[in-house]
């Protein structure tokens, strides 16, 4: 069984002690969909939502929020970030979000790039809700990560992905 890295031999919460590891490149890349009415993702795309420019203040969101994730995560290591993107797919159904972290750092930016895709989609949700209040947000995840000692890692079926 796999040793929970978070809890001492008491099984108390405690944040892991990364001052040994080496400063490494490290990326991670998340993504998550919101689907929505044809209704709500016509108006984003053109433009025409009441409360101003939904993808380019969800980008913003969604960036403000990775570099925030050591604040809004218990036992998170606040990280120096080098860079975060925020792109959007329109697709059928919904909005698919990619957010991309990169650090160079003792622990890996992974938990910094799900908070962006996740922040990024409540944004989308909070400034199209006058449109449709019935907008699902799901299938947030991570595709993949570099760096640190676990090397390079892709979720089944993104093993082709570079980020």
């Amino acid at each position: 069984m796999t040793r929970l890295t978070h809890l001492d031999a008491e099984g108390a919460a405690r944040m892991v002690d990364v001052g040994g590891k080496d400063v490494t490149r490290r990326k991670a890349l998340a993504e998550g969909h919101i689907a929505m009415s044809a209704e709500a993702l016509d108006a984003i795309r053109a433009g025409a939502v009441q409360k101003g420019d939904v993808i380019a203040t969800a980008r913003i969101a969604g960036i403000l929020a990775a570099k925030r994730t050591g604040d809004l995560i218990p036992l998170c290591h606040p990280l120096p970030i080098d860079a975060v993107s925020v792109d959007f797919t329109f697709e059928a159904d919904g909005i698919r979000v990619r957010a991309m972290a990169a650090t160079s750092a003792r622990t890996g930016v992974e938990m910094e790039a799900i908070t962006a895709a996740s922040i990024t989609l409540l944004t989308i949700y909070d400034m199209a809700k006058a449109i449709d209040k019935a907008m699902t947000i799901g299938t947030i995840r991570l595709l993949a990560k570099d760096g640190g000692n676990s090397g390079r890692w892709r979720a089944e079926g993104c093993e082709g992905i570079e980020i």
